[in-house]
């Protein structure tokens, strides 16, 4: 059997808010104990409302934040949260949110993708440049983008950018913080075609952040529905999606506005055909 990409054991995160004058300090259980194993070449889809803890945990396994209890095994070795050796951080990236606030604007594409392999390998210019310029392609995007800033491209392009900055170092998996909430329909449809066709091409892991059930059922695997820092249901897109099990799933799933790529296309079509 092939060791998981990714183990988190009974994963935990506690943050205790200052007290007071006759107020003794709270401890706020933003993750609780939190437990997945995750193969090479699938995505896991983090789902919840704000707050329920999911950037919390997103955090923690990009070893941006120590947890307080449990263990994360990155391709079957295990991660000192506290004192994480550079080959171990390169072993995960995450793409978030916002791709503008993501990229350096005074700095040219080129030179932010090649960045990670200038200070993590021993490459030359000249193959750092060739890397960075095979990954913008890949991304879809143009060789004469290769000198233009960030704030050159739309919001969809500078997407495209982040992902392909966040492969540069091939990684052993990649976090999604909500990597397509902040675009166009139109443009979240283009983005999750990307992904799927960047994991296809190179047996890719993804942890999916999202409060966006539809898009889930589009880009998962599995699917794990966290609620004030528990985990409430977890198992296969199918499981989830045919026959949600807690009250809170189904709530979510009633609540979520229909935005998979399907849907997306005719909501697109339906505007362009008003407006012609």
């Amino acid at each position: 059997m092939a060791t998981p990409v990714l183990e988190v054991r009974n994963l935990t995160r506690d943050y205790v808010s200052s007290g007071g004058f006759l107020r003794p300090a709270k401890v706020v259980h933003a993750v609780k104990g939190v437990n997945f194993t995750l193969a090479k070449g699938k995505t896991l889809a983090v789902v919840g409302e704000s707050g329920c803890g999911k950037s919390t945990l997103a955090r923690m396994i990009t070893l941006i934040d120590p947890a307080t209890a449990g263990d994360i095994v990155i391709d079957g070795v295990p991660v000192d949260t506290r004192h994480v050796s550079r080959e171990m951080r390169q072993k995960v990236q995450i793409v978030f949110q916002n791709p503008y606030g993501s990229l350096n604007p005074r700095q040219k594409i080129g030179d932010v993708l090649a960045e990670p392999l200038l200070l993590n390998t021993k490459m030359s210019a000249a193959e750092r440049r060739d890397k960075a310029m095979a990954m913008l392609t890949k991304v879809g995007l143009a060789p004469e983008h290769f000198n233009r800033y960030p704030h050159m491209f739309s919001g969809g392009q500078r997407q495209r950018i982040a992902i392909a900055r966040a492969l540069m170092l091939n990684p052993s998996f990649l976090v999604l913080d909500e990597p397509v909430s902040a675009l166009d329909l139109s443009v979240q449809a283009q983005i999750l075609n990307l992904l799927k066709d960047l994991q296809d091409e190179f047996g890719l892991t993804y942890v999916f952040i999202s409060h966006d059930l539809s898009v889930v059922r589009y880009i998962a695997d599995e699917v794990m529905v966290m609620y004030y820092g528990d985990v409430v249901e977890h198992g296969s897109r199918q499981a989830v999606f045919d026959n949600p099990q807690h009250d809170y799933t189904k709530t979510l799933f009633a609540a979520t506005p229909k935005s998979d790529v399907a849907s997306i296309r005719r909501r697109v079509e339906a505007k362009a055909a008003l407006s012609a």
